[in-house]
């Protein structure tokens, strides 16, 4: 038997959700342009995740605000305007500010998972490897677009309710988008992990120090995250309500956000500890460089440099 949710209820609850979390993604917004940005050169910086950083913040944002406005349009505005009330009003598919937020969330999802995607390719350098996940992200991509203009071709039932279209018809659509968004995560992930974990038990026989196996654990936590997200919501629709997905679909764009941000700071993190290793390298290096041939001749002087040293 399926749980009965009162549908202006479940949205309120949303947008409290949505908007808690939104605030943690700005927050993580500012700490990845700031370790991105801080006491770097402008040639240092990578522009690539800067840009796709800011990318997902302007479409949380963009979503963040068109909650606000159903929130007022919703409950106050036309809370006895519309017919049927709040609850044919959130699940109306025809309106403009239900169809813009699934433009918003398509585009933000082809956007994460072509990261992931290059990513893969990055780690492992090889166009044969990110076939099949470019074939899943051409999937979402024609799943998005029926998703976002199949409302316009139903029709709403007594009441102006297009629930039962939205069972029959905008349900498939929306399965498959988070099926296949769920597989592309999944398996573009896995193989990054895989290959951070192989090279790093290869070179792990060579060095003490361990330096990828944190950002292995940053990318699988990411990429749990995202998952666990998605698989909660596809047992929401099936479970539960196909209307409370519709309502409460809107916590994935900032969930997406903050699973970026999570691995765009620990690469930001890690490139900068590596480069302070690698520049204190160098000028102990040079150090030695310099005070090697004056020293030379005098054995007290290289037993005495491991001290000069630290």
């Amino acid at each position: 038997m399926a749980f009965t949710v009162q549908l202006d209820t479940a949205f309120f609850v949303s947008s409290v959700l949505v908007g808690i979390l939104y605030g943690f993604s700005v927050l993580m917004f500012i700490g990845t342009i700031w370790t991105l940005t801080y006491k770097r050169r402008s040639r240092d910086i990578n522009r690539s995740m800067v840009a796709t950083a800011t990318l997902l913040f302007l479409l949380s944002t963009a979503d963040m605000v068109l909650v606000i406005i159903e929130v007022e349009d919703g409950l106050m505005k036309y809370r006895n305007m519309f017919p049927g009330g709040p609850e044919s009003f959130f699940t109306d598919l025809l309106q403009e500010i239900f169809i813009a937020k699934n433009v918003i969330y398509t585009l933000q999802t082809l956007l994460g998972d072509g990261v992931v995607i290059y990513r893969c390719y990055v780690v492992w350098q090889s166009i044969w490897i990110i076939i099949l996940p470019c074939m899943l992200w051409c999937g979402i991509a024609a799943f998005g677009i029926c998703w976002v203009y199949a409302p316009r071709s139903s029709s709403p039932v007594s009441g102006g309710s297009y629930d039962q279209t939205f069972i029959t018809g905008e349900m498939i659509w929306i399965t498959a988008f988070l099926t296949f968004t769920l597989a592309t995560n999944l398996f573009s992930s896995g193989l990054v992990a895989y290959r951070i974990w192989t090279i790093e038990r290869k070179v792990s026989a060579v060095r003490a120090t361990k330096r990828k196996i944190p950002l292995l654990r940053v990318f699988v936590d990411a990429a749990i995250l995202y998952s666990t997200a998605l698989c909660s919501f596809i047992v929401i629709i099936y479970a539960y309500s196909s209307a409370v997905f519709l309502i409460m679909g809107d916590m994935l764009i900032p969930i997406i956000s903050i699973a970026f941000y999570m691995v765009f700071i620990r690469i930001a993190i890690s490139r900068h500890t590596q480069d302070g290793w690698t520049s204190e390298t160098e000028r102990i290096s040079t150090l030695q460089f310099r005070i090697q041939p004056s020293q030379s001749g005098s054995r007290q002087n290289d037993v005495s440099w491991p001290t000069a040293q630290k």
